[in-house]
């Protein structure tokens, strides 16, 4: 079980798990074809109600892969470099 654990540590295996969700994937091309994009545009393209966008973003914000930044109350999100 300690090797379970270890695992979910790694900074590569959670890049991947991170990948291996086609919410995460529909978000990420998303940010790729843009600067920048409000967390309530993401509803339209990923075809999901805002709790479960804004899980599949902590999930991405967490593996690195993108970051966000607060603006009043709305946040946007960017691909990290």
């Amino acid at each position: 079980m300690a090797r379970t654990r270890m695992t979910l540590v790694d900074p590569d295996v959670r890049f991947f798990a991170a990948l291996a969700d086609p919410t995460r994937l529909a978000i990420l091309r998303e940010l790729a074809g843009a600067d920048q994009v409000c967390a309530c545009d993401f509803t339209s393209c990923c075809d999901v109600r805002q709790p479960t966008v804004s899980h599949h973003l902590r999930v991405l914000r967490e593996a690195g892969i993108i970051e966000s930044e607060r603006r009043g109350t709305w946040i946007y999100y960017r691909l990290a470099p």
